[in-house]
């Protein structure tokens, strides 16, 4: 049953060392603020998956020590450059990078979401992945005109914690025309959900809202946590933090500017 009368570091603490985790892409509901709780906690071991890929949060977790692997179409800072304590670790071989590309990683999604053991797609022949992937193959497609497709295997997360505008009384989540957050969410065992606010009644019920939900069955805790994507935008609630953005891209290029960004960003205790 949905739980909605927890908080952030109650629901992170649900994350346990070692988990897969997925997370959303960039300005697409990224739950920093259970990224800053897993990092004041000192998560260690997670196996992130980009939903396809990762910018900022997987940056600091990385940074954090918080990660032993990243499964991603790729993780950047978007205009502001690579993400630098990611590429860093990459390039130590302190972390395990596994590539992909967005039509596999969102094939895969679907495959957990259908409980199916594999999915189809294309457009990776020519390429370096199958050489990279030991767990993607090819079969001959069983109908005309019988060419050879990629399957790749299903992806399904321990945990998809993401961060939506609205949540109701009932445990349903808004995430409007995000249908990518829905597919992850079903894909995973288990799913954690910030919000910004809890609406009251059942959502449901609006003809208008009912069509952006993720239902409650699918749901296992909600936290209430204004601002709880930012500095990432929650598009249409707020944009990016620029500023802040710009801030982190320019210390993290170093372990010292990154180590006392992430001091600030924690607060004098280190708490989230």
């Amino acid at each position: 049953m949905t739980r909605s009368d927890t908080n952030v570091t109650l629901l992170a603490e649900q994350i346990k060392d070692g988990a897969r985790l997925a997370l959303p892409s960039e300005n697409s509901g990224v739950p920093v603020a259970v990224v800053r709780a897993l990092i004041a906690r000192g998560a260690r071991d997670l196996r992130l998956v980009g939903g396809p890929t990762g910018g900022f949060a997987i940056d600091l977790l990385v940074g954090a020590g918080c990660v032993a692997s990243v499964e991603a179409a790729g993780v950047s800072l978007g205009p502001r450059g690579l993400a630098p304590r990611f590429c860093a670790a990459v390039e130590a071989g302190e972390i395990e990078m596994i590539d992909s590309t967005c039509p596999a990683t969102h094939a895969g999604f679907v495959a957990g979401e259908k409980r199916l053991p594999f999915m189809a797609v294309r457009g990776v022949f020519g390429s370096d992945m199958l050489k990279n992937r030991s767990d993607w193959t090819f079969i001959d497609n069983p109908f005309p005109p019988h060419d050879p497709v990629v399957v790749v295997p299903a992806i399904l997360p321990d945990v998809t914690a993401l961060h939506a505008p609205l949540a109701d009384e009932a445990g349903n989540v808004w995430v409007g025309n995000r249908r990518e957050l829905k597919t992850m969410a079903r894909a995973a065992k288990q799913v954690l959900v910030t919000v910004e606010k809890i609406h009251p009644g059942n959502l449901v019920k609006d003809s208008a809202m009912a069509p952006g939900l993720l239902t409650a069955p699918y749901i296992d805790l909600i936290a209430l946590a204004p601002r709880g994507a930012a500095p990432t935008a929650l598009p249409p609630d707020y944009g990016p933090d620029d500023a802040m953005l710009d801030s982190y891209a320019n210390a993290a290029k170093t372990r010292e500017g990154f180590d006392g960004w992430l001091a600030d960003f924690l607060g004098p205790d280190g708490a989230a």
